[in-house]
Formats: C-alpha cells, sequence, structure tokens
C-alpha cells in the first residue's frame, strides 16, 4: 500500500449540513468534484455505511475517461464521512483511504480532508492540486445563500 497522502484544509461560509449534503448528493458531487478541465458521471451513490459509489471523470479535451468507486465506512451527518475507494485502472493500483471532518465554526465550516494510500503513478503535488480546484467549486456550490 502506498504512503503517499494528501491533506487539505479549508473554511467555508456555509453551515456543516450544506457542506456534508454536497459530498453525498449525486448532482451536487458532478457539480463540484472534478478538476478544472474533467467532467464527472456518478453511475451509483448508495449514501449510508456499507453503501458503494462508482463514478467517473472525462477529460473534456481528449475524452479519456477515468472510473473509480467505493464503500461508505462512516458517515456521521454534519461532522465526518469516511470511505474507501479505488481506480478501475490496473496501472492505478491500491485502495485509498479518505476522511472527510466537518466543524461548526462561527462564519460556517471548518473543513478538513486526508486522503491517504495513493496510487504510486499519482504525483502528490497534482492530486493537492486537483483537491484545491474542487474545493474552489464546492465553495460556489454551498456558499451562496438563495432565497427560495
Amino acid at each position: 500500500m502506498s504512503e503517499q497522502t494528501v491533506r487539505l484544509h479549508r473554511v467555508l461560509r456555509a453551515p456543516p449540513g450544506r457542506v456534508y449534503r454536497a459530498f453525498l448528493d449525486a448532482d451536487a458531487l458532478c457539480r463540484w468534484l472534478p478538476p478544472y478541465g474533467f467532467l464527472c458521471r456518478v453511475h451509483e451513490l448508495d449514501a449510508q455505511v456499507g453503501g458503494h459509489f462508482r463514478m467517473s471523470f472525462r477529460n473534456f479535451a481528449t475524452g479519456r475517461e477515468h472510473f473509480f468507486g467505493g464503500e461508505y465506512l462512516e458517515l456521521q451527518p454534519e461532522q465526518r464521512i469516511r470511505y474507501v475507494d479505488r481506480f478501475d485502472d490496473p496501472n492505478l493500483p491500491g485502495l485509498m483511504n479518505v476522511t472527510i471532518r466537518l466543524r461548526a465554526v462561527l462564519c460556517g465550516t471548518d473543513l478538513q480532508i486526508e486522503q491517504g494510500g495513493l496510487p504510486e503513478a499519482i504525483p502528490v503535488e497534482m492530486c493537492y492540486l486537483g483537491w484545491q480546484e474542487s474545493l474552489v467549486q464546492l465553495a460556489s456550490l454551498v456558499e451562496p445563500e438563495i432565497a427560495d
């Protein structure tokens, strides 16, 4: 198993419930999770402990698609999400462990993400950059206060 790990921290101007929901809603994930230049498709999402998910990212410029999926291990509403996932590509072996921690703070949500077990073929800095891009898009989804 790879020792490569990425850790991210961000404070969002949104309540923990909204941020939590953005990690478990298929439409929301398609909107914010893919890094710049990629499109996301959710093929399966059963957001419960023991439930599975399957997604793909497609490079918009080349059309190349990467499939990945995993299992939810822990879901504590508004506090914590833990899951494992892996790529379908045999050139990207290994099981990745992801933990998302949410904590209410005065201005919104303190978000911490740890993704460990990254395949050796993926440079850590590229994964970190991809997550940074995704978190900008997450903020644009969860931070606006829009009246019904």
